[in-house]
Formats: structure tokens, sequence, C-alpha cells
């Protein structure tokens, strides 16, 4: 199979990077899925484990699925990732926050 050069991305054959960052994913859902609902651990110590796995299935999505080490023009990539980190802080911690004070008042 000839290789296809595109302005953003290069084909060369089948995509065994997706399939195994499909399967990396499927694998880290299905211990977060077992972990939380199977064993009897303590909450503090299941949360924790799963936020671990959390991290690892954002690092698969960014390196197999978002192409994040095959970019040319990498100036972007920096204030993206802390964009990105924005986001989620302010997401998370505002849950958080909210949830405390529900949980407060009622």
């Amino acid at each position: 199979m000839e290789a296809k050069e595109h302005k953003f991305h290069r084909e060369e054959g089948f995509p065994w990077k997706h399939v195994l960052g499909l399967f990396l994913s499927l694998v880290l859902t299905a211990i977060a899925f077992w972990l939380a609902l199977a064993t009897h651990q303590p909450p503090a110590l299941v949360i924790s484990i799963i936020v671990i796995l959390g991290v690892g299935q954002l690092l698969v999505q960014l390196y197999m699925f978002m192409h994040f080490t095959e970019s040319d023009d990498r100036a972007w990539q920096v204030p993206a990732i802390y964009f990105g980190l924005f986001i989620v802080f302010c997401v998370v911690g505002g849950s958080i926050w909210i949830m405390t004070f529900k949980s407060i008042v009622a």
C-alpha cells in the first residue's frame, strides 16, 4: 500500500496506532469500571486509582488519536494544553465547590 501525503498527516497502511489506542482506552475504562463496581476498597483509594487511570487515558488520547507528537509546528501545542488544563480545573474545581456548598446547606 502506498503512503499518501496530506498537508497535516500521512497515511501509511493500516492504522495500527489507532487500534492500539482504542484497545488501551477500552482496557483503562474497563479497569476503572471494575474497580468502582466490583471491589470493596476504601473510597479514597478507588477515587485515587480512577484519577490515575484518567490521566493515563488522557495521555493515550493525546498520543494515539490527537497525534500530539506528530506536528511540524508545535508552537501552538503548549498554550492549547495550558488552556485545556485551565478548562478542566474550572469544570472539576467548580463542580467540587458546588457539591461541597450543597452538602453544607442541605
